[in-house]
């Protein structure tokens, strides 16, 4: 073997992606010690609405108090540990019951109620405890771990990167969850690049050539770059046409592209001139992934009588389906006893940038 094959970047080791062991050590270095998106501020508008998200044995209600915070409190009560809610969403009239011995808590997490108790007892003492929990341009971020930089740190210039796309105004339009049979590090390596695209994608490869993208520099944080449309296309739909109004703050430039960022460790964001989608990734086990798929639109087209929103989750949807069978095609093939990391092409830059960045984490336990 020649040195420029020796000093090829490759793929990680098996152990990456078929070890459980390996998979539980790995989040806590990449889940429990980063910010991970948890939703959208939108999807709790009022005090009292709430929704759950899991990883691992932790969860967490993401809910806004009657001062219009947010907040992201671990769905553990204080008096023998029971878990506080199990719905995924809803809304809490005015405090949070354990439904074992009805302590009972604020929105806020402060203990308001604890039923035969003695009379010393301090209810200040026990309150919910509650994640780190910051909002980005209406994306709600919670912190699982102890020792938490802040959200802004971790995201360094994206805040001025996306202003144009104004997010924090967008809203929901639809919601589709998948149960993916992957390693969730492979939804994000297929997410960074596009030369399956001709094989994998008919309908995306007729609107995006794909060969086409001007990625930025990666960071330890993130990674991605915009790709611009074929001729004659408008937007990512199903027939490449713009039903809805381009978002207000993009200039003409921006109306011709989408940029696409995976945001580590579990937020995919796809900007199109007349929309968003996002993807979180929720590791359920090495080899299982859930995926939380969203478009936003502008509110104004949302409110319109004939708003259409089939042309952008029809196309993406069978994407997203093409992408989650072949992870999970890579799945089954690394599991194999006889896989030995590949070489990266010189085009797969953002890939080996990522698996570098696994790499360090993994170093550092």
């Amino acid at each position: 073997m020649n040195a420029r094959l020796r000093n090829m970047h490759t793929t990680l080791p098996r152990r990456f992606y078929a070890d459980p062991e390996f998979y539980r050590a790995e989040l806590e270095r990449f889940y429990f010690n980063r910010w991970i998106c948890a939703g959208r501020a939108d999807q709790i508008p009022n005090a009292g609405d709430y929704f759950t998200r899991s990883i691992a044995d932790e969860s967490v209600i993401v809910t806004r108090d009657g001062s219009g915070a947010i907040r992201a409190l671990f769905n553990v009560c204080r008096h023998r540990g029971t878990r506080l809610c199990e719905q995924t969403h809803g809304h809490f009239a005015d405090r949070i019951q354990c439904p074992y011995h009805a302590w009972t808590y604020g929105l806020d997490g402060r203990l308001l109620a604890a039923p035969h108790m003695a009379a010393e007892f301090c209810k200040d003492d026990y309150p919910l405890h509650q994640a780190g929990c910051a909002i980005w341009d209406g994306h709600v971020f919670v912190y699982l771990g102890q020792d938490r930089t802040s959200l802004r740190a971790q995201l360094a210039d994206l805040p001025v990167r996306f202003t144009p796309w104004a997010m924090e105004d967008l809203r929901l339009g639809r919601r589709i969850v998948y149960d993916v049979k992957a390693n969730w590090k492979l939804i994000v390596l297929n997410f960074n690049e596009c030369l399956h695209c001709p094989n994998l994608h008919p309908a995306l490869n007729k609107l995006h050539h794909y060969l086409g993208a001007d990625n930025v520099a990666p960071t330890a944080c993130y990674c991605g770059g915009s790709m611009g449309f074929r001729e004659g296309v408008e937007t990512m739909s199903i027939d490449g046409k713009r039903r809805r109004e381009y978002l207000p703050g993009l200039n003409e430039s921006q109306r011709q592209q989408v940029s696409y960022f995976a945001i580590y460790p579990n937020l995919l964001l796809s900007l199109h001139p007349d929309y968003m989608m996002t993807l979180t990734l929720w590791p359920r086990a090495h080899d299982r992934t859930e995926i939380v798929c969203e478009w936003h639109f502008h509110p104004a087209e949302l409110a319109r009588a004939d708003f259409q929103s089939d042309d952008a989750v029809e196309f993406w949807d069978l994407t997203n389906r093409e992408d989650w069978w072949i992870a999970e095609q890579s799945q089954a093939g690394i599991n194999s006893r006889v896989y030995q990391p590949g070489p990266y092409s010189e085009r797969e830059e953002l890939l080996w940038s990522f698996d570098e960045i696994v790499r360090r984490e993994t170093e550092k336990s």
